[in-house]
């Protein structure tokens, strides 16, 4: 029997805001969702700041005792030493960071990131305490040589092969095609690739780690679409980019419940 996963909804505001911007943002969304009534247990909520932003937000919640989430867009696999312009996880713990980021497309596409350093950072992430969401997903090229699912069922299991049975993640398959193109996976698509992360991980894992894991669709994710996604059985929320930066329609994409009704 599958457990009750509470939907995620993330976004990842990418290079973008800031500190004092962000403060205003945080603020406008908490309002939003509050005149909404957004029930943050049925629903949690989380945003991804530029590094730089974090202390700021972390303050405002805290002051305002916010039920946002917030985490950071990357960490370093090391935890101190002589790396310039790298981040500790253990720096993102000690602002309360709730999770990082790993392994978006962009760090894997402009900083040369492989699985073996995704993993790396997972494993970093664990030790200091965050929930890592991992990202994986393909190219245009690898669906047309490989076929669905193949290339991120692959990424993930570098990531799961060195993790343990009770390890604490959230995966995010982002098919790197539909990121910013507006031309989002369908959501039968999307169901596709999350049920075969999901055997994945039971194979990995085990399935309780199945059952208890959290995957999120990310590509061109808005209000429009989100109830589509969340309907399917393996998608248990988003990871949004560009939305993400307009207080309005992101609340709106949380409140996904409200345009079709319990899910």
């Amino acid at each position: 029997m599958a457990v009750n996963r509470t939907p995620l909804i993330a976004g990842n505001w990418k290079m973008n805001l800031d500190h004092l911007q962000s403060i205003a943002f945080v603020q406008k969304l908490a309002w939003a969702l509050k005149d909404a009534k957004h029930d943050y247990a049925s629903t949690e909520v989380a945003v991804f700041p530029p590094y730089t932003d974090l202390r700021s937000v972390q303050t405002l919640v805290t002051a305002d005792k916010l039920d946002l989430r917030y985490g950071g867009q990357d960490l370093s696999q090391h935890d101190s030493g002589a790396y310039t312009g790298e981040i500790s996880g253990a720096f993102l713990a000690a602002l309360d960071c709730a999770y990082v980021i790993i392994g978006h497309s962009e760090r894997r596409q402009y900083h040369a990131e492989t699985d073996e350093i995704v993993a790396s950072k997972t494993v970093a992430a664990l030790r200091h305490g965050l929930v890592p969401v991992v990202c994986v997903g393909e190219t245009a090229e690898d669906l047309e040589q490989h076929g669905p699912s193949a290339v991120p069922v692959a990424q993930l299991a570098v990531v799961l092969a060195a993790l343990d049975a009770d390890a604490d993640i959230v995966v995010a398959y982002e098919p790197v095609w539909a990121i910013g193109s507006g031309q989002a996976a369908t959501p039968e698509q999307a169901q596709q690739v999350c049920a075969a992360l999901r055997a994945s991980i039971a194979e990995h894992l085990g399935e309780a780690a199945a059952e208890r894991t959290r995957i999120l669709y990310g590509g061109s994710v808005k209000a429009a679409n989100i109830a589509g996604f969340m309907a399917q059985r393996d998608i248990d929320g988003a990871l949004v980019g560009g939305a993400s930066l307009d207080v309005d329609g992101f609340a709106s994409i949380a409140r996904f419940r409200q345009h079709v009704g319990t899910v």
